[in-house]
Formats: structure tokens, C-alpha cells, sequence
């Protein structure tokens, strides 16, 4: 495992433009950095993740199953231990993820409780405008070619996922199956990212840096940011969009291997337009067989490919 060190930013001095060479540095570089001084302390996030948690270890499977929506198309609500695959998405197998989840967004959301609606979104407030603020510093960094008006683009329709990822059992560890989750872009302008560490010491959390594997671990008082597809569009390749996955521990750190991540994905609205060509050649997977997409099509097909996953499942289960 290399061992790289990701540089860190305060929100506050990128927000004056003081730290943008640096800036433009790192995402050209890496494409991801811890930020801090932004408002937001590790105490903010404990709430929401205590609701979620326990949602998830508390409520009857009755009450998890009303929270499950029946609409494809979106993340929201409830997800179940392994009802996803990562790995489908992205063409790089069929495990599913070692995780469960709660989503919300702007709309259509299933809360369980108006105590939990109101904790969850006021916390979804707090990381849209700090995902905001984020954002609009790495597109206006130094060296960023853009295609498109910023606050048009910052317009957003965002998602938070909160992911819950279980020790993991005996058939999961590293020498059976090495990942939780598979390697993988965020689809997102940029990604938030706030975790709690495995209590053993390992780090699940891990990027794809010019060929190695680079961990990422807990920083206190932070959050990780990783840029995301959309950036590497609007900024026509400059920025990076790294790929990531969450590892398996080995056989000996499987007890204490328990983790949480309050994940916001600030993304486009669904009408976001770019080239599939130019797309293409920023290096991203975009399958898309027409000239022209739309961001609502380009997330469309992986919904459909995490759905046709989910049936699989639900069909070798039975």
C-alpha cells in the first residue's frame, strides 16, 4: 500500500481564493483532498448517523421494508445489507456491496419520523451549501477550461447516502473476496465525504492514484472531498475524477472492521448536457450509444444496471 499524503484545504480560505494554485495543484493531480474549517464539526455529523443507525438496528423489518422505495430511478430511503452491486454498475463483477443504506434528496423522500426528517434535513442542508461553496473553488481553480455558466451548473439535484458497512463475515474477508465495494467515479461535481474509522486500525477506505493504491483514512475534524465525472467534463479533463473502493480487511482485522460514511453527492440536474464523445475521451465510461446525453440518461443506465443486479440476487435467492 503506497503511501501518499493528501493535501487538506480550509473551506474558508478557498472561498477568498487564497489557497486556488494549490488547489489547482491538487485536483489536477489527484482530484481529492480533506477540507476543514468549513463549518461543519465531527459533532454535526453525529445526529444524522445516529438516526440512521438506529433505523438501521432498531426498527422491525416491517418498518425498513416502508421505507424502501418502489421507484427505480432515484436513491431514497432504505436499502438493505448486499441489495446493491457496485461492481454491476461498473462491469468489474457481481458481489454485491458489504453495506446497507438510507438516501434522501430535494424530493420524493420516505423518512421514518418527523424527528428524523427534521435531524436529516437540516444535516442536508448543511452539506449542500458546504458541497456548493466546494465545488464553485475547484471549477474556478487556475488551469480549468469551462464550457459551462457555474451557478447554472450549481443548480443542483444532490443525493445523500449514508452507508452502513457491517463487520464483515468470514466469506468477505480480503482473501475471499478483497473489496466491499468496487472501484468506481463518483457521477457527482464533487463528493463529500465524512467517515468513522473501522476500530482495528484498518482503513477500507482506498483511491486509485497514477496506478497504486493510495488509503484514505479518518481525518479528524474534516471531510474528504473527491471530484467527480461532471468536473472532469466542465473542466474539459482538467480535474480528476479518481477512482475508489472500499476494502475487505484480511481474516485478522475482521473483528472491529465495522465502518460508517455520510456520503453527499453534489450532482447536476437531470437536464445537464454534455458531449459523449468529449466525455469519452476525458476517459470515462459513457455507454451512451448517441451523440449528445443528458445527465438524467447517463445515470438512468446505471440505475437500470443496479436494478437488473438486484432482481439477479433476488432470483438466485429464491
Amino acid at each position: 500500500m503506497s503511501k501518499v499524503r493528501i493535501p487538506e484545504f480550509s473551506l474558508k480560505a478557498l472561498s477568498m481564493r487564497s489557497d486556488s494554485g494549490d488547489l489547482a495543484r491538487c485536483v489536477r493531480e489527484f482530484g481529492l483532498f480533506y477540507l476543514t474549517d468549513c463549518d461543519l464539526s465531527d459533532e454535526d455529523h453525529r445526529p444524522a448517523r445516529e438516526a440512521a443507525m438506529a433505523l438501521f438496528k432498531q426498527s422491525t423489518p416491517e418498518q425498513r421494508r416502508e421505507l424502501m422505495t418502489k421507484n427505480k430511478s432515484i436513491r431514497r430511503g432504505y436499502s438493505e445489507l448486499e441489495s446493491e452491486s457496485t461492481a454491476t454498475v461498473t462491469n468489474t463483477g457481481t458481489y454485491s456491496d458489504y453495506s446497507m443504506c438510507y438516501s434522501m434528496g430535494v424530493s420524493d423522500n420516505l423518512f421514518p419520523s418527523k424527528a428524523f426528517e427534521e435531524i436529516w434535513s437540516r444535516y442536508f442542508s448543511q452539506l449542500y451549501q458546504v458541497a456548493r461553496e466546494t465545488a464553485r473553488a475547484v471549477i474556478r481553480s487556475p488551469g480549468t477550461n469551462k464550457d459551462y455558466d457555474l451557478e447554472d451548473l450549481l443548480d443542483c439535484d444532490p443525493v445523500l447516502r449514508f452507508r452502513y458497512f457491517p463487520e464483515v463475515p468470514s466469506h468477505r474477508v480480503a482473501e475471499r473476496l478483497p473489496l466491499r465495494m468496487a472501484s468506481h467515479y463518483d457521477l457527482s461535481i464533487v463528493t463529500l465525504i465524512h467517515q468513522t474509522p473501522c476500530a482495528n486500525g484498518f482503513v477500507s477506505l482506498q483511491a486509485d492514484i497514477g496506478g497504486r493504491s493510495i488509503e484514505l483514512p479518518t481525518v479528524p475534524g474534516s471531510m474528504l472531498v473527491m471530484c467527480g465525472a461532471v468536473a472532469r467534463i466542465v473542466t474539459q479533463g482538467a480535474v480528476q475524477a479518481p477512482r475508489h473502493h472500499v476494502a475487505a480487511p484480511p481474516a485478522c482485522m475482521q473483528a472491529g472492521s465495522e465502518r460508517t460514511s455520510s456520503v453527499f453527492f453534489l450532482r447536476p440536474k437531470p437536464s445537464f448536457a454534455f458531449s459523449v464523445a468529449k466525455a469519452r475521451q476525458y476517459g470515462l465510461d459513457v455507454s451512451l450509444p448517441i451523440e449528445n446525453a443528458t445527465f438524467a440518461d447517463w445515470i438512468g443506465v446505471n440505475y437500470v444496471a443496479m436494478h437488473t443486479s438486484d432482481q439477479q440476487r433476488t432470483s438466485l435467492q429464491a
